[in-house]
């Protein structure tokens, strides 16, 4: 119970500032830095870490991306300049590989490529829901709430009824009554904090799809939670890092939060698409 609330804590940590700023130039500063932070880690984790021949491009990514998401104001403009920032550095990649005599194998390249897209790709949702038309500063908060929801009431449900294993090669503590709580917790949140906005702001909050909302945030959290499980389990280390001394890295904190901002970023698109009004 003590590690789950000083985790909230953590949590709260890096939440506030990200609330505070996320209408300024630091939003995006402060976004770079925890992509290359998660970067590190991961590469840490796979062994790699000090092969800066395809680790530096990673990094340059990470920083420059941010800043299309923010500040260019037409996101087809913004989705063409990140598809040739991922041409080139697929292409960096390829060339690291090629001269890299043996030390990267191709199986490792494309480990290296589709993990840095993950976690690149992820974090900068964040922006683009932040930004996304005049409801983005309420949806974004949708993204934390959605993966720290989840881990919650899938810890109480989990713990006061848990019984049947979910995955247990995966994750041993890891229950189906754990999971099923996470997504009905998750759920009421979500409605929750659309009847919050509601009153404080004076917005019409799309009750039902935000319940929609919940639901695809709570099951995509579990998988990306447990996506890192597994990455950590084939790599054979316990955490991704220090920074948070008892509670791993900023991996470790973030491993659901990256699944959930591809998610609310995929249903904000769709909601544009169909013109679903979300608040």
């Amino acid at each position: 119970m003590i590690k789950r609330i000083i985790t909230g804590l953590i949590a709260l940590a890096i939440l506030i500032p990200l609330l505070v700023f996320s209408g300024t130039f630091v939003f995006p500063v402060l976004l770079a830095i925890v992509t290359v932070i998660c970067l590190f880690e991961m590469f840490r984790c796979m062994g790699i870490h000090k092969k800066y021949d395809i680790t530096m491009s990673a990094y340059t990514v990470a920083v420059i991306v941010p800043f299309f998401m923010r500040y260019i104001d037409n996101k087809v403009s913004v989705a063409k300049l990140c598809f040739v920032v991922g041409i080139m550095y697929l292409i960096t990649v390829f060339a690291s590989m090629i001269w890299s005599h043996g030390r990267i194998q191709f199986n490792d390249s494309m480990t290296i490529f589709v993990i840095t897209a993950y976690i690149i790709g992820s974090i900068n949702s964040i922006i683009f829901v932040r930004d996304f038309e005049d409801v983005g500063q309420y949806v974004y908060m949708l993204i934390f709430f959605g993966a720290w929801m989840t881990d919650t009431f899938a810890y109480f449900a989990g713990y006061f009824f848990g019984k049947h294993k979910l995955i247990a090669d995966v994750s041993p503590k890891k229950t189906v009554e754990g999971s099923v709580g996470g997504i009905l917790g998750c759920i009421l949140s979500f409605i929750a904090y659309g009847l919050i906005v509601d009153i404080a702001f004076e917005r019409t909050a799309n009750i039902w799809f935000l319940a929609l909302m919940g639901f695809i945030a709570s099951v995509v959290a579990q998988i990306g939670d447990l996506l890192m499980s597994v990455i950590k389990r084939h790599y054979g280390v316990k955490d991704y890092g220090t920074l948070f001394p008892g509670h791993g890295g900023m991996l470790d904190r973030l491993d659901s939060v990256l699944t959930v901002a591809l998610g609310m970023a995929a249903v904000c698109m769709v909601a544009d698409v169909f013109e679903i009004q979300l608040f």
